[in-house]
């Protein structure tokens, strides 16, 4: 792979890690791409024009409004000019500002004229990326097709230790070469099912049972499968995540809804991906009312949900290439095996939820792919970068 003869425009927002940059474009330099750098008005704080102009070889852009730019190409006309916008640092400011489509300097502008594609790479301190507005922001630039690379975790300007770090330039050089160089549509003209997120088991009108999932592994591996060309149905339960574009969504709450939507739409399918974490009992009974609070003690019938990976893989006609997800917290192995052989699987995703920062809630996980007589670690990484893994070693086994 290499970006001979690519466009890219790198825009630099007001973080430290903007002194990262001059090293970044020097590398994209060598790959014989062009680069054009702009800058907001915060940036040129942390590092100077004159250094982003002596690197790149190019006039550095920092004035939607510059007279001699819009005679010369024009904020649309730059726009179109570039194969790729990657911003780095995205601060979450300049995030917030993508997500709800404000475009009030000039890189946010190009962002909403360009038909090119565009590529974040987060910067902040680790409060701010974790606190529920940015991540709800990193969710919807997602759903918009803007690629979020990173951020990467460990000691920060301010003196703390967490995620928030911007990638270094050489692990943002190699996105820009993936980016730029996709993968061949491997999955065009195939069907994939997949499930994400928790069900909910009402036990009266306002309390139910639910898990901890949050639907981002399932989420990635929907938008994994779109990017190489399925067209790709996602059954989803409650979860707090815009739909990927493209993609065809079912939502659902309870475990014997995901179950119908499940067998209608697996019999139109090449792949099945069971990603949901699905409850293994519901109410016995739904109070038609809510349930007073009575005595210190109260006790639940609760009745086995259908098993929606085992009636997906014991389907006798139009069955699916079905892969099932294990989230253990001990003896992974033994029980991801158990439940490939058990259950008639294909294939098998197995996670430690134990391990902190993996699994539930985190926007990192590590697997173990499991087939009858083979396996593959995935180290730790971005479900994002796990999910695009997944689907590529599921095609691979598709005939």
């Amino acid at each position: 792979m290499n970006l001979s003869g690519k466009k890219i425009v790198l825009g630099i927002s007001g973080g430290i890690a903007a002194y990262k940059c001059a090293e970044l474009v020097r590398r994209l330099k060598e790959q014989q791409c062009e680069v054009k750098v702009v800058m907001t008005d915060s940036a040129k704080q942390f590092i100077t024009p004159l250094t982003m102009q002596a690197v790149s070889g190019e006039p550095v852009s920092d004035s939607l409004l510059d007279p001699q730019a819009e005679a010369a190409m024009g904020h649309i006309e730059f726009a179109k000019w570039a194969d790729l916008i990657l911003i780095a640092p995205a601060t979450c400011n300049t995030i917030a500002k993508m997500a709800v489509g404000i475009a009030d300097d000039l890189l946010t502008t190009l962002v909403l004229a360009t038909p090119a594609k565009v590529a974040i790479a987060p910067a902040m301190n680790q409060q701010m990326y974790a606190h529920p507005a940015t991540q709800n922001n990193l969710a919807t630039l997602s759903s918009y097709g803007i690629s979020v690379w990173g951020p990467g975790s460990g000691e920060q300007a301010c003196g703390d230790i967490g995620k928030g770090r911007m990638l270094e330039p050489l692990e943002l050089l190699e996105h820009c070469l993936t980016a730029l160089n996709p993968a061949p549509k491997i999955l065009e003209g195939r069907t994939v099912t997949i499930t994400a997120g928790p069900t909910r088991e009402a036990l009266d009108p306002v309390r139910y049972i639910t898990n901890h999932s949050s639907g981002k592994m399932g989420y990635a591996l929907a938008h994994a499968a779109h990017s190489l060309g399925a067209t790709v149905n996602l059954i989803s339960g409650p979860v707090n995540i815009p739909v990927p574009q493209g993609i065809h969504i079912t939502s659902v709450s309870s475990a014997v809804d995901m179950h119908e939507a499940a067998l209608h739409l697996a019999t139109q399918s090449d792949v099945f991906i069971g990603c949901a974490a699905v409850a293994d009992y519901r109410a016995a009974d739904i109070a038609d009312q809510k349930i007073k609070k009575q005595g210190d003690e109260m006790t639940l019938t609760l009745v086995k949900n259908p098993d929606i990976i085992a009636s997906v893989a014991a389907l006798k006609q139009q069955r699916p290439y079905t892969v099932g997800f294990a989230a253990e917290t001990q003896d992974v192995k033994q029980y991801a095996l158990g439940k490939l052989k058990n259950k008639h699987l294909n294939m098998i995703c197995a996670n430690d939820v134990s391990q902190e920062g993996l699994g539930f809630n985190s926007d990192n996980n590590a697997l173990t792919l499991f087939w009858e007589n083979e396996q593959c670690s995935l180290p730790a990484s971005s479900k994002q970068e796990l999910a695009l893994t997944v689907i590529k070693a599921i095609a691979s086994k598709l005939s």
